[in-house]
């Protein structure tokens, strides 16, 4: 297929929805909760996905879990691809860019991978995330294809008092960047995001797609108590320097109890935390190779930060308001 040198940065129209759509009640499997998991960017990882499940199956009370999107990526082997797929679907999850790709059965070749890419992406990133997605689709059958397209774009959740809008991108799309924590620095962007908020009428967003964790702080007209956005940055991938484990994002009545918390604040009664996916890094890395060689395109893309993690730390997650 013969991909325009614009795919990889366009949104596709059946991307985007409107923040309104929040304003429904939560789903009924999604409602009344005591803890919720957003696991998103798990990125084909398996060995993040078994961690993920192990801790899930220690949390008491009313629990759920979700992938909110691209729980696909480097699992270009077939057996693995269908395992992934198998486990997550017997959860609650949501498609990202990766996922409505694989699905579409004609992909719009200005899509590309669906990433949207912002303009500070460099386009030889772009274009090797168009070619994993072309080889990814290699590994996926009819029956799975089917699936993935009947996934939803996003969810409405409430654990506790909160009312949390569920989504892969941002409040507008399914790939949007609105909730990266580079535009989340810009005075302009938290703005657009606190109109998101007033429309939603939610107490937070989970959100993933963009690949870096951060927890923003959002002042919100008429609303009594500050709303957040909780992007977990990536399950499948590291997300600090010199640390090598995925994150999640839990939600809970309960904090967690265990080493892996990562970034913690508490907010309507509820303890919003980022919990690390922590894995053996030689089997990752291992794992990694065996699919994407030294000269692949995802090598290329992302070896570096699964073997030392992207320059970003810890400290840049948690953003108050002022």
């Amino acid at each position: 297929m013969n991909v325009p040198s614009s795919a990889g940065r366009s949104c596709p129209l059946h991307y985007q929805y409107g923040p309104d759509v929040f304003c429904s009640a939560p789903d009924p499997c999604l409602s009344d909760l005591e803890t919720l998991y957003l696991v998103g960017g798990l990125y084909g990882n398996e060995l993040a996905l078994h961690e993920v499940l192990r801790l899930f199956a220690q949390e008491t009370g009313r629990k759920r879990l979700v992938f909110n999107g691209d729980f696909h990526w480097f699992d270009t082997d077939p057996a693995t691809f269908a395992r992934v797929q198998a486990a997550v679907l017997q959860h609650v999850a949501l498609r990202g860019n990766v996922e409505t790709e694989l699905a579409d059965s004609q992909p719009d070749p200005d899509a590309g991978c669906g990433c949207a890419y912002p303009d500070w992406v460099g386009q030889e990133v772009v274009s090797r995330s168009n070619r994993i997605l072309q080889q990814l689709r290699t590994a996926t059958t009819p029956q799975q294809r089917q699936q993935l397209a009947a996934l939803p774009m996003w969810r409405v959740a409430q654990v506790g008092r909160m009312r949390v809008g569920v989504v892969h991108g941002d409040a507008q799309s399914l790939a949007g960047w609105g909730f990266a924590q580079e535009h989340l620095r810009q005075p302009e962007q938290r703005e657009q995001v606190r109109r998101w908020f007033e429309r939603a009428q939610v107490q937070a967003f989970a959100s993933s797609h963009t690949c870096l964790p951060v927890f923003q702080q959002v002042k919100v007209p008429g609303q009594t108590q500050p709303a957040w956005v909780l992007n977990n940055g990536a399950a499948g991938m590291p997300n600090f320097q010199g640390d090598l484990s995925g994150l999640f994002t839990r939600i809970s009545v309960l904090p967690f109890e265990g080493p892996q918390q990562r970034c913690s604040v508490q907010a309507h009664g509820l303890h919003l935390q980022a919990i690390a996916i922590e894995t053996s890094a030689e089997q990752v890395q291992q794992r990694f190779l065996q699919q994407w060689p030294e000269g692949s395109d995802a090598h290329a893309s992302y070896f570096s930060r699964i073997a030392a993690g992207p320059a970003y730390r810890e400290a840049d997650v948690i953003r108050w308001e002022t």
